[in-house]
Parts: C-alpha cells; sequence; structure tokens
C-alpha cells in the first residue's frame, strides 16, 4: 500500500517507520527540519519493545508532497496541529480518502468534518502505547499493547477498514476494528482528564499523584465530572463503577508523566483544551457543574499566557 505519515513525532515515527518495514510505500510529513533530513539519510531508528530496526525507505519532507492516491493517510500530529493538517492535506487528496487520526482527548472527528465528509474518518485509541523521540531520527518505543480503529460513518465499507487492519498488524502493530469508537475515546478521556491536568498542575508523575491522598481526591474529582457528563450524552461505559477503572489504569501507568505534563514542563502549548477542558462546555447542555476541571484549565491556560 501506498501510505501517508502526517506528523512524525514518536507515534507518527513509529508509524512510519513499521509501515515500512512490513513493506509498504511510506510518505511522512513533519516541520521538524533536522528529524526529516535524518530519515532522508540515515533511516529512523526505533528502539523496542520486542526489537531495534532501522526503516530507510520512507520518503521525508518538511512539505506535503506526492500525496495524491495513497491507500490512507494518517493524521499523527497532536490535537492543536489537527486542523492545520487537515486543511495542508484535503485540496491534494480525494474527499473519500480514509483518514486515520488517535488523539488524547475529545473533537478530532469534529475537526476533520469541518474539511472533509464523513465517509471515511476513522478514530483510533491507542492502549499501552509508551514512546518518546530521543534525537532526531531516533525513537523509543517502551511499549506495544493495542490499538483499536473504529469509522465515525455507517458508510465506511467494512472491506476497506479491513485492508487497514490488515497494513498496520503486518507492520506488528496489535490492531483491532471497534464498532463504537466514541465509547473507547470517552472510556480514555476518563484516564486522561483524571492524569493529565492534575499531574500537570501538580508537577507530579502518575504513581506520585496516585500515593497522594489529597491530590488524587482532586483527580478523581476531575474524573468524577467527565463520567457525569458522558452518561448524560449516552455514552455506554463499559464498567460500572469508573473509580476502579481509572485506578486500574494509573497502577498500570506507574511512575510514567502524561504528555501533557512533558509538555508543561517545557512551556509548550498543551491539549488541555482537548481533554480536562472539553468537559465544561459540554456539561452546559445537562447544567452539570464542573469545578474541579474549570480549576485545572484556569492554572494552565494562566502559565501558558505566560510561555514564549
Amino acid at each position: 500500500m501506498k501510505i501517508a505519515v502526517i506528523g512524525t513525532g514518536a507515534m507518527g515515527s513509529i508509524y512510519a517507520a513499521r509501515l515500512s518495514k512490513a513493506g509498504h510505500e511510506v510518505i511522512a510529513i513533519d516541520i521538524w527540519q533536522d528529524h526529516i533530513d535524518y530519515i532522508n539519510r540515515d533511516g529512523l531508528l526505533i528502539e523496542g519493545p520486542d526489537e531495534t530496526f532501522v526503516a530507510k525507505n520512507i520518503r521525508a519532507s518538511t512539505k506535503f508532497l506526492d500525496l495524491e492516491e495513497c491507500d490512507f493517510y494518517i493524521i499523527a500530529t497532536k490535537a492543536l496541529n489537527l486542523e492545520e493538517s487537515i486543511k495542508n492535506l484535503k485540496d491534494q487528496i480525494d474527499p473519500n480518502s480514509p483518514i486515520i487520526t488517535i488523539q488524547n482527548g475529545l473533537g478530532a472527528g469534529d475537526i476533520i468534518l469541518k474539511h472533509m465528509p464523513r465517509n471515511n474518518i476513522i478514530l483510533g485509541v491507542a492502549e499501552g502505547f509508551g514512546a518518546s523521540v530521543t534525537a532526531p531520527g531516533h525513537v523509543t518505543h517502551t511499549a506495544n499493547k493495542q490499538i483499536r480503529l473504529g469509522s465515525i460513518s455507517r458508510k465506511t465499507k467494512k472491506s476497506e477498514l479491513q485492508n487497514i487492519i490488515y497494513a498496520w498488524r503486518s507492520g506488528g502493530l496489535k490492531t483491532e476494528i471497534y464498532g463504537n469508537i466514541e465509547q473507547l475515546i470517552w472510556e480514555k478521556l476518563l484516564c486522561n482528564v483524571t492524569l493529565s491536568g492534575p499531574c500537570s498542575i501538580f508537577g507530579c508523575n502518575v504513581k506520585e499523584l496516585y500515593n497522594d491522598a489529597e491530590k488524587w481526591t482532586f483527580a478523581l474529582n476531575c474524573m468524577q465530572e467527565a463520567y457525569s457528563v458522558g452518561l448524560a450524552r449516552g455514552i455506554p461505559f463499559s464498567f460500572k463503577d469508573p473509580t476502579d477503572y481509572v485506578i486500574d489504569f494509573a497502577k498500570r501507568v506507574g511512575s510514567a508523566k502524561p504528555s501533557m505534563l512533558q509538555d508543561y514542563e517545557t512551556k509548550k502549548k498543551t491539549e488541555i483544551d482537548f481533554i480536562n477542558g472539553a468537559i465544561p462546555p459540554l456539561a452546559v447542555e445537562f447544567q452539570i457543574p464542573t469545578p474541579f476541571n474549570d480549576k485545572v484549565c484556569k492554572i494552565i491556560h494562566d502559565a501558558e499566557k505566560r510561555f514564549k
């Protein structure tokens, strides 16, 4: 297959490298010139968790070039850059082309729908998929548990989804089709709301947050607000006790730092508006108060105003 990956941070680099290693034609687009130069010159090095390898057949560019007639497009930028990416992409491709994005939080589908038809928009949830960029052209991949993908449209052909899943699996990515992807996105959102914003404002990793009773109570209150909004919107959660669900997740994550905290510490704009910040606007319709998520958002937004 011919596959385009837009955004080659940690996750995008892993997708690009593994798909290329499996024999697919991969085009990678990113604005980081040093990273792109390294990939074109020496290949893309992926370390772990099951092997270390270099993918040398990726065509990388800082410009949106030669993207016509790809079998599908993966937008692997952060949510903050999703709209800009889809704007750059939409005029170069068939509007019915399959577009895949895996994001933290809510709103990815709505952003793409502003510029493309619903037919082949595929959203995903990655579970247990730790990764970080170590240096230009070098990514460390610490876990490879599961990716689940699902279309937001009933018009997406099952055969097309199966072809996409086959491609991902061929690259060693444990991928499944999931019928109600919105449910999974909301279940992952509960974990992100619990950990991302609170870890950022308290300056601690997940284990430290969980082991501090006062901070953990605050974090669970953020989650309870999100859970109430999800129930009001009719989300069919797969569990009865959301607290047990996020505790189990936090224990499995251990001492990891959420990506929001990493951005916050390096004074980069965060994805707060797609995670904790996504809850208050949705809560208004149901008259659900959200003081804890409001507090998290205010602290982070105030800090971001001081970032250069």
